[in-house]
C-alpha cells in the first residue's frame, strides 16, 4: 500500500491483492465511480455503484465499522474521488491502484456480460 500524506488527510492507494484481501474479509466497501453502461457490462461482485459525474463526498457514510475504498476503470477518476473525500474532511480515504484493468490483469473474479443473452456471468481474468 502507497500512502501519501497532505494537508488534507491519508490517500491510500491498494494494489489488487489488498483490496480482494479486505473486500473478501468484509472489512472494506468497494465503491465502483465509473459509468452506469461501464458498470452493467463488467463490475467488481459486491461493489457499489457512485458514478463520478454524481459523486457527492458529504452524502459519503462515515467509515465507521467498514472503510471506503474507491475504484474506475485506471485509477484516474478514483483518485480524483478519493481526493475530493479527503477534502470535504475524510481523514484517510482509500482508491484501487490502476482501477479495475488491474483488477482483471491480476486475474481477480468480477461479474462481466454474456454477449449472446445479456446474463451476468462470473468471471475470473487470466493473469497475464
Amino acid at each position: 500500500m502507497k500512502r501519501e500524506e497532505s494537508e488534507e488527510g491519508i490517500l491510500e492507494t491498494w494494489t489488487p491483492d489488498e483490496v480482494q484481501a479486505a473486500f473478501d474479509a468484509n472489512e472494506v466497501a468497494l465503491i465502483d465511480v465509473r459509468t452506469p453502461q461501464e458498470f452493467m457490462f463488467e463490475h467488481i461482485g459486491g461493489a457499489l455503484l457512485l458514478p463520478l459525474s454524481f459523486f457527492d463526498a458529504s452524502k459519503l457514510p462515515s467509515q465507521t465499522g467498514k472503510r471506503i475504498v474507491f475504484h474506475c476503470g485506471s485509477g484516474i477518476r478514483s483518485e480524483k474521488v478519493a481526493r475530493a473525500a479527503l477534502a470535504a474532511g475524510f481523514g484517510t480515504v482509500a482508491h484501487l491502484e490502476g482501477g479495475f484493468a488491474a483488477w482483471k490483469a491480476a486475474g481477480k473474479p468480477y461479474t462481466g456480460t454474456d454477449m449472446a443473452t445479456g446474463a451476468p456471468i462470473k468471471v475470473a481474468a487470466a493473469t497475464t
